[in-house]
């Protein structure tokens, strides 16, 4: 028989989800694109976070904001940091901002996954919910166009307005189709209306 030898135990691996740095919220507000502004989104992407375990990072949701109401415009790509990021299962998704917006990230439907590890659906499941919700431009800008395409700076749940949504399995309808942050522009902003086009106000969130 083998005695110890009183060398402590090599300590187990870390999860991967203690390394996440990226994930799609696995629910959203429950209010249409009303996420109490780019703040609320910040506060859920933090809440969500900590619930799967990962604590001591700040949280930014992807989302371009517009300059009306008294706001300044921000761009989405400015407020997630530098990267390099990480999904729940300790994928590398992408290795800095200019990579995200590139050919070369790894976003996919297997890939940009909620912060539990979870699939999010997409075309070809029910419900379709790969909309994602980021008032952005190909290159994580906020849109030049007028009119709204970040349902009044993601304060609002009425009918009418829009946000421009991305698609997080890189397929479907729209101008880009293929594109996970700028595949076209919701139909309204209420819950019912973003449901109805493949959505459920779900958004990125990137530790920054």
């Amino acid at each position: 028989m083998m005695l110890s030898t009183g060398t402590p135990a090599t300590p187990a691996t870390p999860a991967p989800q203690a390394d996440m740095s990226f994930f799609i919220t696995s629910v959203g507000l429950g209010d249409g694109a009303n996420l109490g502004g780019v703040e609320g989104a910040d506060k859920h992407c933090a809440t969500l976070a900590e619930a799967a375990g990962v604590r001591g990072k700040t949280w930014h949701a992807y989302l371009s904001q517009q300059a009306v109401g008294g706001k300044q415009a921000i761009n989405a790509r400015d407020r997630i940091g530098k990267g390099p990021w990480k999904n729940a299962k300790g994928v590398v998704v992408a290795t800095s901002v200019d990579d995200l917006h590139s050919d070369n990230n790894k976003l996919s439907k297997d890939n940009s996954i909620t912060e539990k590890g979870a699939l999010v659906n997409g075309r070809g499941d029910t419900p379709n919910t790969h909309d994602i919700l980021t008032g952005s431009t190909l290159d994580g800008r906020v849109s030049g166009d007028a009119g709204d395409s970040t349902c009044n700076n993601w304060t609002s749940n009425a009918a009418t307005g829009a946000a421009l949504v991305g698609h997080h399995d890189r397929q479907g309808g729209g101008a880009n189709p293929t594109s996970w942050n700028n595949a076209h522009a919701s139909r309204g902003c209420g819950q019912d209306n973003l449901k109805a086009t493949g959505g459920n106000a779900l958004f990125y969130c990137f530790a920054v």
